[in-house]
């Protein structure tokens, strides 16, 4: 194949070999006549023996000092082609990281999978779970296999009834029976039991009388937590307190009563003290009121006179 025959890029391609091959022999023969090369076999007569170039010896020829041919030069270019390129010094140092390997730690960064790390945290969730499995048997006890001996439902009867109620307000309820009677078993916050039942916070924190649930608050979580009070133990201590509904409504009406009056005591000393401002208790109008409204009489020859300062006005008639 002649050069005419050649497209672009093979010929391009060897041009590139041809100066690999250039550069790799003088690499050769600079590190040759930088290293000392050691004494090579002599035969009997004194002459140096031959070495072949496929031998191991150190001083048989290297690879690098052998003149490249054609085929060794492309087979080079493809062991090249396959060579990972070398990175570029100035972008700096980094590390290589093998994401498949990484474990999410949750804390905002991320841990390699060590296999005693990740022993450790599973025996550490582990022993979470127990303990967490303690609190929850700490704080329910189990029914008992006697029923007769068994916390009822106070309702329905059934053994199943809601440890949390049964353990904060003592209260033996199911939970179908709480999601069906709301009017006994619903919870009311505390400022419900302040406007619908007119207690007091000393009345309220008592625990002993009026025990409550407390529970994050939903506005804000900075906040303090929610109180909760059962419905049927608030009405119980509302009636106890005013003399059942009908003292708690005659109660409840006398405090709108009041309230109506509060409202219109106010409004009326706002309006007064409007009409203070707007009417004539300023500066302006007592010297308006104090000035001298004149009265006239006539008292003949054109003249009139104010009877109140004597002033006297005399007038031409045309």
């Amino acid at each position: 194949m002649s050069t005419a025959d050649l497209t672009p890029e093979q010929a391009r391609q060897i041009e590139l070999n041809r100066l690999r091959a250039k550069a790799r022999i003088r690499e050769a023969s600079r590190a040759s006549r930088s290293t000392p090369s050691a004494s090579a076999p002599k035969t009997p007569s004194g002459k140096r023996k031959l070495i072949p170039a496929d031998s191991t010896s150190p001083t048989g020829p290297s690879s690098s000092s052998r003149i490249p041919t054609r085929r060794n030069a492309a087979a080079q270019a493809a062991e090249d082609e396959l060579r990972p390129l070398p990175r570029d010094p100035r972008l700096g140092t980094y590390y290589e990281y093998d994401l498949s390997k990484m474990v999410n730690s949750k804390g905002g960064f991320l841990v390699e999978d060590d296999p005693g790390e990740g022993a450790k945290t599973a025996e550490e969730v582990r022993r979470e779970k127990e303990r967490e499995m303690e609190r929850m048997k700490a704080s329910y006890e189990p029914g008992l296999i006697d029923r007769s001996t068994n916390p009822q439902c106070e309702s329905c009867g059934t053994i199943e009834i809601d440890p949390q109620f049964h353990k904060v307000f003592g209260c033996r309820v199911c939970a179908k029976c709480k999601n069906e009677q709301p009017e006994k078993y619903s919870l009311l916050t505390k400022t419900e039991c302040k406007e619908d039942y007119l207690l007091t916070d000393p009345e309220l924190n008592d625990a002993e009388s009026l025990p409550h649930l407390l529970k994050a608050n939903p506005h804000k979580a900075t906040w303090n937590n929610m109180m909760l009070f059962l419905r049927l133990q608030v009405e119980a201590f509302a009636f106890k307190k005013w003399g059942g509904p009908e003292g708690l409504d005659a109660e409840w009406a006398r405090r709108e009563e009041q309230k109506q009056l509060k409202r219109g005591r106010k409004f009326e000393e706002r309006l007064r003290d409007l009409r203070r401002r707007t009417t004539g208790r300023n500066v302006w109008q007592r010297r308006r009121d104090e000035e001298h409204q004149h009265e006239w009489e006539e008292v003949g020859g054109g003249r009139t006179r104010c009877e109140g300062c004597g002033l006297v006005v005399e007038a031409e008639e045309l």
